[in-house]
């Protein structure tokens, strides 16, 4: 497994060690000696799991504290644009963004710490999306910031993306008052 830390404090790229051969290919997702060992020691308690089409863009969402979630995610099948955005406000990355493509043929995964808004957008008919969660969801935390603020200037590479009512109505960046 390779770890790369990112620009930006906590945020890592995952590359498993993938074994193939004629039957197919293996490989860890999931080890919390190895994990730990290349500075990822986070306890995950829920995993979820979306299937989207097309030109979907889920988020920006977080939880925030006590409930603030960190998730290690990662593409099932498809392919899709990942967004994470830093809302920690003594960061120096503070509302910038990073963004990477993830697809179920690389089988990247990346850890985003608690304190970041995460989004992504499918760029496949049938993208289904691993998250792996560090605490359980909970709606009285749960927060969005809009995908399209023009604050945080995200191309999403779309104009006209499918979203969820949630989403078209989430708060401005400006509005938000990090409790990170």
């Amino acid at each position: 497994m390779t770890v790369t830390p990112t620009p930006f404090r906590g945020l890592y790229i995952i590359e498993p060690q993938v074994f193939t051969d004629n039957r197919g290919y293996f490989f860890e997702s999931w080890n919390k000696k190895a994990f730990a060992k290349a500075g990822v020691p986070f306890d995950f308690v829920q995993d979820n799991e979306s299937g989207s089409a097309r030109d979907v863009i889920r988020g920006l969402h977080f939880q925030v504290p006590p409930h603030a979630q960190g998730k290690l995610v990662r593409v099932l099948k498809g392919a899709l644009l990942d967004i994470a955005v830093d809302l920690r406000r003594g960061e120096p990355t503070y509302g910038k963004h990073f963004r990477i493509h993830l697809a179920a043929t690389d089988n990247k995964m990346l850890y985003i710490p608690p304190g970041f808004a995460h989004g992504f957008r499918t760029l496949e008919d049938d993208t289904v999306f691993l998250y792996k969660c560090t605490h359980h969801y909970n709606k009285e935390c749960e927060r969005t910031i809009r995908w399209d603020d023009p604050d945080l200037a995200i191309d999403w590479g779309t104009d006209a993306p499918l979203l969820s009512q949630k989403d078209r109505n989430a708060m401005p960046f400006r509005d938000f008052q990090s409790p990170f």
